[in-house]
């Protein structure tokens, strides 16, 4: 048995993308109902640690630095002396989740199946989750739960938190804008060619200030791209759009949770969202939505040009399509805010007739 009832110490290693660690918070929420004595250590790379703040199950962080290169490997070594594990699980399929693997000394080494991974990581782990499928990524890790011996949790539960002060800035910033529903719209992604084109932005904030009588939130970091496309929305948009974009993981985190519908490409706040059950609107064309789209909801608010028409959608289809975010045009978009407004938002937060309200 691969977890007994003398494991009490785990170690998570999941590093990258606020998304995927989003993705593992169920299976930490799964082991640590199993038995309340458990501590659970999350290894996590800057951004995504951000996520495990507050969280109520995960009793620490540990931040891996990788891109400091040989100093990260020392900090990350030294951050492990005097902490011992029974169980790590590596739910990385890149090598750089060897590392902190390794480095945790647990005699027992849970990871993905030789088929899953790349780099030889296989090797590292003594023990592996049954093979199967390519499947969604959430099913992917709740496999980990199988090999473990612990009941997939039904229905799923993420529990992201915040501090009390989160809230209270939450509230104060959303309290500071105009009456009526709020959407935001992420303008990047991880990778370039998961992103919307700008223009195409512009057209949307229009119509969701006409049709919705919404303010309109600008979501994003602080790249170069990003700040370009917030500066061009702004620039031509007629429905003065507000910039959010700032070097904060925790406070896009409450911006993302105050919003009345968000709309983003294939990204961290996507999968924010979804777990905070904020209505989102999905933009795939560069990557497979059965593979990382919305989980367990909000799959009719998809806008998919990944798949051709006829094709029916395989989570096993992992390669992406360059160039297929052109296809999305602002018409399809405006259509899945509307059935958001219709079939998720509260009639409260509605206007009746926000054309009128703005003139």
């Amino acid at each position: 048995m691969i977890l007994d009832e003398r494991a009490t110490e785990i170690c998570i290693v999941l590093l990258t993308g606020i998304g995927d660690v989003v993705h593992g918070l169920p299976v930490a929420n799964a082991i640590k109902d199993a038995d309340r004595t458990r501590r659970i250590t999350w290894v996590a790379e800057p951004a995504p640690a951000a996520v495990l703040r507050e969280h109520p199950s995960v009793d620490h962080v540990i931040v891996f630095r990788k891109n400091d290169g040989p100093e990260g490997l020392t900090r990350l070594r030294d951050d492990f002396r005097g902490l011992r594990f029974d169980l790590t699980m590596n739910m990385q399929r890149h090598f750089k989740g060897v590392f902190p693997t390794v480095f945790s000394g647990a005699p027992t080494r849970l990871g993905l199946d030789r088929e899953k991974v790349r780099e030889g990581v296989w090797r590292f782990s003594n023990h592996h989750i049954e093979r199967g499928p390519w499947a969604h990524t959430q099913d992917m890790l709740l496999r980990f739960l199988d090999s473990l011996g612990i009941p997939r949790p039904d229905p799923l539960e993420w529990r992201i938190t915040f501090s009390e002060a989160e809230l209270a800035d939450q509230a104060r910033f959303f309290d500071g804008l105009p009456d009526g529903p709020v959407v935001g719209l992420v303008l990047g992604s991880n990778v370039v060619r998961k992103d919307w084109p700008a223009e195409r932005y512009v057209e949307l904030s229009d119509a969701i200030a006409d049709r919705h009588g919404a303010t309109v939130l600008l979501v994003g970091g602080p790249a170069e791209r990003e700040r370009a496309a917030a500066d061009l929305i702004v620039a031509r948009s007629k429905a003065t759009p507000i910039s959010t974009l700032a070097d904060d993981v925790r406070r896009m985190m409450w911006t993302v949770g105050g919003c009345d519908v968000l709309v983003s490409p294939d990204s961290g706040p996507l999968h924010l969202a979804h777990a905070l059950g904020v209505p989102v609107v999905g933009l795939y064309g560069h990557t497979n939505p059965a593979r990382v789209g919305p989980y367990s909801r909000f799959h009719d608010l998809v806008v998919d040009a990944y798949h051709d028409p006829g094709e029916t959608p395989d989570p096993a289809a992992t390669r992406a399509r360059s160039g297929r975010m052109d296809r999305i045009r602002a018409a399809d978009v405006v259509e899945r805010v509307d059935r958001a407004f219709a079939h998720y938002v509260p009639p409260a937060r509605r206007r009746a007739n926000p054309t009128e309200d703005r003139k």
